[in-house]
């Protein structure tokens, strides 16, 4: 047939009834000279008793292979995850480790090779709205167009708002703006959006604004990371928003979790669009972590949202806990919610132990007594 490409699908079913090991290595030896001989690419598959153990079923077919690729589907916190890693490949440099794939009806296999991705986007210095004025001064000028910013807080706190407000201010600016909703039907967003001044069906209309509502739990996350890429390839927006990642990060291992922030982070990034994710902290009032993943790291700039027990009374606290690359205020604001959305009003004075959940009020005299101290230390 003059063939260039030869599949033997598999060496177990062929050698099966071969007792002996030096018989089988013998075997395969031979075969694989023959196909050298005639120039032919030959791609053998082999089964494996376990993931992580011998490389193959006779324990040789590794030594006669120039390549030696590994197909994993391994169950972690009753979760599967498909990875591959290419463990040998004569006579050139490859990647190492495991990178996760999926198998996708009319695409095949796709992998993601998240150590492949390398850290070369352009950065820009450009500003963009949050949707919020007075958020945008506490920021410096608002956020960068190229940056990743990171919404974290207790449930209730007004994470979504953010999110309406950032979809808000891309539409007004006249910007694409795509949102992925991952906790919340389409129906409910848009119900919320109008309670909040946010004509959502209005912004569709007019091909500003796309709205993907989907469940975690209908697949897997490297699934979700390609239906992202996707959506963003051919909406080709300039803004980004994911609410919420803690959904994804209860459906999946916390190492698969990392990597799907990894790849979703370098694409917004290499796309030069301005992406906007929300976290749900675990504790009510307070937290030692941000984010019980610690994914802070890989964004930007992170806004705290804190509920904050003052008298009997519940209020709301927002904070820039971090920006790179800007200034920005370091005041714990107060803020309220209403049917015309978020209004940030003035920093909490006289109390300290906030981020913590654990507010202590100061009266006039100890203040003025830490700023002599101050004073003292810097003179």
């Amino acid at each position: 047939s003059k063939a260039q490409r030869i599949s033997m699908d598999s060496l177990g079913a062929i050698f099966s009834h071969l007792p002996d090991a030096g018989q089988v290595r013998s075997d395969l030896f031979s075969a694989a000279s023959a196909l050298r001989n005639m120039d032919i690419t030959a791609i053998l598959t082999a089964e494996r008793t376990q993931d992580y153990g011998d490389i193959s079923r006779f324990g040789v077919e590794e030594f006669v292979a120039d390549n030696v690729v590994i197909l994993r589907n391994v169950l972690a916190e009753e979760k599967r995850r498909r990875t591959i890693e290419v463990l040998k490949y004569r006579g050139t440099g490859h990647q190492k480790g495991e990178f996760p794939f999926t198998v996708l009806r009319g695409q095949g296999i796709i992998i993601i090779p998240l150590s492949a991705i390398e850290l070369e986007q352009r950065s820009s210095n450009v500003r963009i709205t949050s949707g919020s004025a007075e958020l945008d001064r506490i920021c410096g000028g608002g956020f960068f167009r190229d940056s990743i910013l990171l919404v974290s807080g207790a449930t209730g706190t007004g994470k979504t708002l953010m999110v309406t407000e950032f979809m808000a201010g891309g539409v007004a600016n006249d910007e694409r703006c795509l949102l992925f909703a991952f906790e919340e039907s389409r129906d409910q967003l848009f119900r919320n959006a109008t309670g909040w001044g946010v004509d959502y069906e209005q912004m569709e209309r007019d091909g500003k604004l796309k709205v993907v509502c989907r469940y975690p739990e209908t697949t897997g996350l490297e699934d979700h990371m390609v239906k992202i890429k996707e959506d963003m390839d051919s909406f080709k927006p300039n803004r980004v928003a994911i609410d919420s990642l803690s959904a994804l990060e209860r459906v999946s291992t916390l190492r698969s979790f990392r990597e799907f922030i990894i790849s979703l982070t370098s694409h917004i990034k290499q796309s030069e669009v301005a992406g906007l994710f929300t976290s749900t902290t675990p504790s009510l009032v307070g937290g030692t972590s941000i984010t019980e993943a610690h994914i802070s790291t890989i964004t930007d700039s992170i806004i705290l949202l804190r509920y904050v027990e003052m008298y009997g009374e519940v209020r709301r606290g927002l904070t820039v806990l971090k920006m790179r690359g800007s200034m920005h205020d370091k005041d714990i604001r107060e803020f309220t919610i209403d049917h015309q959305g978020m209004h940030i009003g003035r920093p909490f004075r006289n109390v300290t132990g906030i981020l913590t959940g654990n507010p202590v009020y100061l009266n006039q005299v100890e203040i003025d007594r830490m700023g002599e101290l101050f004073q003292d230390s810097g003179s």
